[in-house]
């Protein structure tokens, strides 16, 4: 087995931040006896809901997903990376896992399954709404009742920094009150935009657990209730001090089965996405309040959960497509259409080069195939082969953000094969040139290594080898990754072809591998 690019597990009891050095953002956790789950917020990317397994909060694996596609699936046929699915939040009740998240332009959903595998039912919305964000139920079993919080957009209701509290049917199918206030941030000196709210029970008291402040500066703030309709109280129980920890943003708190009490949260870091970080917690015998972290500031290294040892262990990058199938690490920019991915009987991930108005642009594209960044320094490498006779087909290997770069094979006007190089900012409606394209001999193939190389700070350098002896070699200048709104950069492969009638043939990836 390949090592993760970024460990965190130090090998001696001790773990080092981030957890997870990749962009799951809006984390939430819980235990169901001695295993861990997490799910993530995915936006408008399919599949989405991300399902993550740990047995130490340390090490984790990546299942699967429970969503495979966004619905309304029409509103989602074109990349919408800043709507779909926002800060789910996991849940295990009356024998059933549960996720529950805001749509910011339709409203809150819930989807349930036996086991964490699945199968998972439908998307059901049970709230209708603009601006229904961050949804978070709690099944009560000190009083058999089910409630709901979730917290507002102002871009899509004209409201936020308020909490607002249902109750609930125990099937998760019904609200059964019109909802009320029970934490009004801007009564609150000091706090602006309180979002991603995680509902708890715990010492005859309902917590929230939820950030305010914004993603980049912001803190992690604890309400207490006798009752859930409030009034509430709050404390500021996580902020980043002295640490260079910016942020410290939502997250879920989580009791494994020897007892420990520990608390997931994001980090925002640019270009990388929103990277979880694992904080000790516990509640202090004076007050009652939880304590995270340090005094209530971020860990960098911690001793482990207690529990028996795991090995060392991170979400999958590398893909060697065995029977032309990709892992599950990987996504699409939107809902996947049938034929994107073509069958055949050996390895490698064959796309069909889709014909589209849109090449210019990668992100307009829904056909490209996406993983997070994997870590803050690290190269991905993959081979290439375009099999189109189709002038102007094209595959490559992208960073995509708001601004994008890739490098690939183009099919020319006479038949040639090039290696072609381009870019575009984030204010530009089409890509350019990064380097002068050049043809490609076609014997073996035609077939070439890409790689990118991504330093701190997420310098992209591109480079190339064709095969004929000459090595690998650099391609364009430095390209600084961006992030989209709420998405960190991404790793992209894709396929296309300009539009007209009829196949426009294929392009095959191989050994695609990141170290």
């Amino acid at each position: 087995m390949t090592p993760p690019v970024w460990t965190a597990d130090l090998g001696d009891g001790t773990y080092r931040n981030p957890v997870l050095n990749a962009d799951w953002s809006d984390p939430d956790v819980i235990a169901v006896g001695e295993d861990f789950y997490l799910t993530a917020s995915s936006f408008g990317r399919a599949p989405g809901l991300p399902l993550l397994h740990s047995r130490d909060l340390v090490n984790w694996s990546l299942l699967g997903h429970a969503l495979d596609r966004l619905e309304p699936a029409a509103d989602f046929a074109a990349p919408r990376h800043d709507r779909g699915v926002w800060a789910p939040s996991l849940r295990h009740a009356d024998g059933r896992f549960w996720i529950f998240w805001g749509d910011p332009d339709h409203g809150i959903y819930q989807i349930n399954a036996e086991h964490i595998r699945g199968p998972w039912s439908e998307p059901y919305l049970l709230k209708a709404g603009k601006g229904l964000i961050d949804a978070c139920p709690l099944w009560d079993e000190e009083t058999g009742e089910a409630y709901l919080v979730h917290a507002w957009a102002k871009s899509r209701s004209g409201v936020k920094n308020r909490l607002t509290g249902h109750r609930m049917s125990r099937d998760g199918r019904a609200l059964l009150d019109d909802g009320k206030i029970i934490v009004d941030g801007d009564r609150i000196p000091g706090w602006f935009t309180l979002e991603g709210p995680k509902l708890y029970r715990h010492d005859g008291w309902f917590w929230i657990l939820a950030p305010a402040g914004g993603v980049e500066t912001g803190w992690q703030g604890a309400f207490r209730s006798r009752d859930f309709f409030g009034p509430y109280e709050e404390k500021v129980v996580l902020a980043q001090g002295a640490t260079d920890v910016n942020g410290p943003h939502q997250g879920g708190w989580v009791r494994s089965a020897a007892g420990e009490d520990w608390f997931l949260h994001f980090q925002a870091r640019g270009a990388y996405g929103r990277v979880v970080h694992l904080q000790p917690m516990a509640w202090d015998v004076d007050d009652g309040w939880p304590v995270i972290g340090a005094a209530g500031e971020p860990v960098r290294v911690h001793r482990k959960p207690a529990g028996p040892p795991q090995p060392v262990e991170a979400p999958a990058t590398d893909d060697a497509f065995p029977g032309g199938r990709y892992g599950r690490q990987w996504q699409w920019t939107a809902n996947p259409e049938p034929g994107w991915t073509v069958a055949h009987g050996g390895d490698g991930l064959r796309l069909a080069c889709v014909r589209t108005e849109h090449a210019h642009d990668l992100r307009l594209l829904p056909n490209v195939l996406t993983q997070r960044l994997p870590a803050e320094t690290f190269t991905a490498e993959v081979t290439l082969a375009l099999e189109s006779a189709e002038p102007g087909a094209r595959a490559g290997l992208a960073v995509l953000g708001d601004a994008f770069s890739w490098i690939g094979l183009e099919r020319g006007g006479q038949g040639e094969l090039r290696l072609v190089h381009r870019f575009a900012e984030p204010v530009a409606e089409r890509e350019r040139d990064a380097a002068h394209a050049r043809v490609v001999p076609v014997a073996g193939g035609g077939r070439v290594r890409l790689r990118v190389e991504v330093s701190p700070g997420a310098r992209c350098r591109f480079s190339y080898d064709t095969g004929t002896g000459e090595g690998r070699r650099p391609s364009g200048q430095v390209f600084a990754a961006t992030p989209w709104r709420w998405v960190g950069a991404l790793l992209g492969l894709f396929a296309v072809a300009p539009p007209g009638q009829g196949d426009a043939g294929t392009a095959t990836f191989t050994e695609f591998h990141v170290s």
